[in-house]
């Protein structure tokens, strides 16, 4: 059943999304959720391989999926090619994100679909942009290993990849800025064009800061856990009833609301009178303040910090979130029903337009829901006198 809503600011748009696992499935989801009409190839069987996936990649496909239309297709199969080729000379966005050349062997390359669609917008995301390394295979982790976003990570000498696929998704994001660049600027010139977004440059630009501290300190930034925090009191305590919270004191006038809520004369010595005091003095100052929290339970620090505007926040775990207040709070968490029909909730597009989030028009699609619907019109239709 249709229902009024306002338009979304890429009603009218339509995409063509050739993706699997997380990079591409996310650049359309930004897509799908600012208005366009996102339709995800699949192939026939099963669908997307990502629908399948177990352990760690369990919650890929519902996660990049709401929205979408899904179609399966044989791209081997001459008819069924014929018939999504004639789809996408009415799309305006083709998305890809498979190894180099793998849609350019089917005819469904860029060189080949611009030429029979002008302004086709066709978006490539890869593991690297060109350069050396265009053809090598990547992944979320290689690239953070590469890019030393996993080194600035873990401890000293443990390199850790970043406990969500961050690469990925920003990746994704990236992705679907270029396309909206190049949709704007088609507006000019009247035609399309190839973009591309880069798993290891997307990483690259994530520590960017880490390598300019580094052009302009001289010195190399210690991995995150046992660096030097620009910052005396930026750290985890534990309250009286165990319970960790983040607390960060990151001015002299938050030093002084810390100091004085908490009332502690060790506080209030000379030797932490301003930030950079109690930055250098960080190696007595945290055990000090560890101490004094500890006298204190998690709700006394939270209403502390609270009244007295400091940032904090309690350490919890990703599945919190689905009872979270804020969250929960005005779309922040949008509902989903899952295929095999299980109800759930997943983050919206942390983004609003006034005081509107973007909500759900429909679910995570069954493999080739929509197959009939959307290609139905685009099969060839046998002359009479065949």
């Amino acid at each position: 059943m249709s229902t009024e809503r306002d338009p979304l600011p890429l009603d009218g748009i339509r995409v063509v999304e050739f993706s699997h696992m997380v990079m591409g499935p996310s650049c359309g989801l930004v897509l799908a959720d600012l208005g366009a009409e996102v339709i995800k190839v699949e192939p026939p069987g099963t669908g997307d391989r990502t629908r399948i996936l177990t352990s760690s990649g369990t919650g890929f496909f519902a996660a990049f999926s709401r929205i979408k239309k899904s179609v399966q297709v044989d791209i081997k199969d001459p008819e069924d090619l014929a018939t999504l080729l004639r789809l996408i000379d009415t799309a305006d966005v083709v998305i890809e994100n498979f190894r180099p050349g793998g849609l350019e062997a089917q005819g469904l390359g860029y060189a080949a679909l611009s030429a029979r669609n002008p302004r086709l917008v066709y978006c490539s995301l890869k593991g690297f942009l060109t350069g050396p390394y265009e053809n090598r295979t990547a992944l979320d982790e290689v690239v953070q290993m590469m890019s030393g976003l996993a080194y600035m990570t873990g401890p000293e000498g443990r390199p850790l990849r970043a406990g969500a696929p961050v690469n990925d998704m920003m990746g994704g994001l990236f992705g679907s800025v270029a396309i909206m660049a190049a949709l704007r600027q088609r507006e000019t010139t009247g035609r399309g064009q190839h973009v591309q977004s880069g798993l290891f440059e997307t990483s690259a630009y994530l520590v960017s800061t880490h390598m300019l501290q580094q052009a302009i300190s001289g010195a190399e930034p210690a991995p995150m856990p046992a660096g030097k925090r620009a910052w005396g009191v930026y750290d985890i305590f534990e309250s009286s009833d165990g319970v960790q919270l983040f607390v960060g004191v990151v001015t002299d006038r938050q030093w002084q609301i810390f100091t004085g809520r908490l009332d502690e004369p060790e506080l209030r010595d000379s030797r932490w009178a301003t930030n950079t005091l109690r930055s250098q003095g960080r190696a007595e100052l945290i055990p000090l303040v560890t101490r004094l929290l500890r006298k204190h339970s998690l709700a006394e620090l939270e209403a502390m910090c609270g009244a007295a505007g400091l940032p904090f926040a309690r350490i919890t775990k990703p599945w919190d979130l689905f009872d979270d207040p804020h969250m929960c709070h005005a779309g922040g968490l949008v509902p989903l029903r899952l295929p095999d029909g299980k109800e759930t909730a997943t983050p919206a597009l942390p983004i609003q337009f006034g005081d509107a989030r973007l909500g759900k028009r429909s679910d995570p699609p069954a493999a080739g829901a929509h197959t009939e619907e959307v290609l139905g019109p685009f099969r060839k239709i046998p002359d009479a006198a065949e």
